[in-house]
């Protein structure tokens, strides 16, 4: 068998971590080339004419036109954290270079913080990972399907009338070869016209190709300005049809590593966090040793996001 060098390209050792984020210094000094690769900017007048000074072991900037303060981690998802930098830059290491995904429960023995602590950091960067995630469209050849996360309750419905089964579409782009390039997780109210061409509307570039099982619903991204293949199913199984192989492959991937590493968490208030961390690792997985790099810029990028707001379901949010 040909070796699929995307799965073993090199990333980043831990030794290699280390040494560039070893220290709350080197931590620090990333989050600020992240925050102003430029150098810094004041967010009230933008002026670059500043001094700086340490308050306890917290840098702040004070601009030299209208003498506006800010530290180093104020309105980004750092903001307010008592959590030294290092803690924050391991979660993340971890949450890109490895194979499988952490749970909470994970990232608080892998860090050595609280469980709500690690709860908390773990939700605050799958929520960069979900935003980072919601421009991305796909285009060309895309396999399309209906899928669910969750279970049976019990004594309640079976199938997709089940209480505790949240519904989501998934897609996979492909090349002229037939291989993976990207793919989205998007949750849905249901299956229906409306939703799936609101689905592609965000989700697909006019023109694109679905391919799909038999499911009506789909034939709405016509609507949006796509081209619908439908594939009857009809008695066989769509698993042994190479025409939807590589989003078959993908769907059981993405449930055996959720059901694989996370035992139990709120379908419905949490899944676009956990869909958006999937489709996160899988778009950015050509370059694993970029991966982290790219995350602490986002991460510095991204503003305040706060518990309260955090534990809010996905319409809130």
């Amino acid at each position: 068998m040909k070796m699929n060098r995307i799965q073993f390209q090199r990333g980043i050792s831990l030794s290699e971590f280390l040494a560039d984020y070893g220290t709350e210094d080197r931590c620090a000094s990333a989050v600020e080339s992240a925050r102003w690769p430029t150098g810094f900017t004041c967010p009230k007048c933008g002026s670059k004419r500043h001094s700086s000074y340490l308050r306890g072991n917290v840098k702040v900037f004070q601009c030299s036109i209208c003498r506006k303060q800010t530290t180093l981690t104020e309105d980004t998802v750092f903001h307010s954290t008592k959590l030294p930098l290092t803690k924050w830059f391991q979660a993340m290491y971890f949450l890109t270079q490895t194979k499988n995904n952490i749970s909470s429960l994970e990232m608080k023995r892998l860090i050595g913080v609280s469980y709500r602590t690690a709860w908390l950091v773990k939700h605050k960067l799958m929520q960069i990972m979900f935003e980072q995630e919601q421009t991305t469209k796909l285009s060309g050849r895309v396999e399309a399907d209906d899928a669910y996360l969750g279970g049976e309750l019990e004594g309640g419905k079976r199938g997709r009338g089940s209480e505790n089964k949240v519904p989501f579409i998934a897609a996979v782009q492909t090349n002229n070869e037939r291989h993976p390039i990207y793919a989205v997780f998007s949750s849905v109210k249901g299956f229906s016209q409306e939703a799936v061409k609101q689905w592609a509307s965000q989700r697909l570039v006019p023109g694109t190709q679905v391919v799909s099982d038999g499911l009506s619903c789909f034939t709405a991204v016509e609507q949006a300005g796509c081209i619908h293949d439908r594939k009857i199913v009809g008695k066989g199984k769509s698993t042994k049809m190479d025409c939807f192989n590589w989003i078959n492959t993908i769907l059981g991937n993405l449930k055996t590593a959720i059901t694989g590493t996370y035992h139990a968490f709120d379908f419905d208030k949490y899944s676009h966090r956990y869909l958006g961390e999937y489709q996160y690792r899988f778009n950015h997985r050509f370059d694993l040793a970029a991966m982290l790099p790219r995350f602490i810029k986002a991460a510095a990028r991204t503003g305040r996001r706060p518990e309260g707001w955090l534990r809010l379901a996905e319409d809130h949010c």
